[in-house]
Formats: structure tokens, sequence, C-alpha cells
């Protein structure tokens, strides 16, 4: 063979192998990402689930608490910012708003018995501590996957095509600032 036609073969062999591991990590950052949106889909699902709960709640305490309008107003309010949030920033916000509405409704049942032993009281309480264990997996698992999804975008040679096909940053579901603070509860 001539010296001219194996450079020829050896180009075209490289050129081979570029374009088709740029076609594997453009695909890779594409799964990646598909990834994140599912568990962000993931997260929407239990957190809908438990919007979808709290009317149900609010209203069997209702019942037994007439004169607690104003933690039942503030746990209406902040279900209805959830389910109205448009993006992660306000779904972050509206679900600490939520989390501290409901400990707020909790501190109320905690006044009347004849509530805490309501069957339907407590099989809602059931429900909604079951949702409250199924966000916090969605959430670990939608950090997971933005972890997995912007290690793949910041690594070379991933990296050139995240930037060539615009392949931006997720945000991770963080607890906002405070939130690690244990409320205090005083009966006065």
């Amino acid at each position: 063979m001539k010296k001219s036609t194996i450079i020829l073969l050896v180009v075209i062999a490289v050129i081979v192998l570029l374009v088709f591991g740029g076609i594997g990590t453009y695909n890779g950052l594409v799964s990646k990402k598909e990834n994140v949106d599912t568990s962000s889909a993931n997260l929407d699902v239990m957190l809908q689930r438990r919007a979808d709960l709290i009317p149900n709640l609010v209203n069997t305490v209702k019942g037994y608490a007439k004169q607690e309008n104003d933690v039942i107003d503030k746990v209406t309010t902040a279900r209805q910012n959830l389910v109205n949030s448009n993006n992660l920033q306000d779904k972050v916000q509206a679900n600490n708003e939520l989390t501290s509405a409901l400990n707020g409704l909790m501190l109320v049942v905690e006044n009347y018995p004849d509530l805490k032993s309501s069957q339907n009281f407590i099989q809602l309480s059931d429900q909604l501590e079951g949702s409250e264990n199924r966000i916090s997996t969605a959430r670990k698992d939608y950090n997971e996957a933005v972890k997995t999804y912007n290690a793949a975008t910041k690594t070379f040679p991933s990296n050139i095509f995240a930037g060539m096909f615009n392949f931006e940053e997720a945000t991770y579901f963080e607890a906002t600032e405070g939130s690690q603070e244990v409320p205090n509860v005083s009966f006065e």
C-alpha cells in the first residue's frame, strides 16, 4: 500500500472515532438531562399528591377546631402557592411555606384530643406522612440526577458538547435558609 493511502485511512479512522465519540457523548448528555427532567416530574407528582391530601385534612381539622382559622388559612394559602408554582425556585419556596404551615396545623391538633383520635384524621395523617417520605425520596433522586448531569456538563470532553448544544446547568432542590432551625413551639 502506498504511504498516502495509509495516511488517508488513518485520518478517516480518527474522524470516524471522533464522530462516534461525539455522538455517544451527546446522547449521554441527553440521557442525563432526561433523567433530571423525569426526576423533576416525579417530584412534582409527589408534591401534588401532598397538595391533594391537604384539603381533606384541613376540612377534618375545621370540623373540630373552628376557632383556629388563622392556621387553617395559612395551610390553604401555602397549598395554593405550591399548586400554582411554575419553576423550581417557586416550588422550593412554596414547599417550605407549606411544611411550616402544616407544622402549625399539627400543633393545633395537639390541643384537640378528639381530633387526634378521629379515624378520618388518623388516616389522613398517615397518608400525609407517607407523602412526606415520598417527597423526601423524590428530592433525593432529583438531586442525584442533577449531580450526575451537572458533572457531565462540566467534565472534559462532554463539556465541549454541553457548551455547543446549550446543555445548561440544572438547579438543585434545596431547602431555604432557616429551614434547618427547629421551630419555637409555644402555647401561651
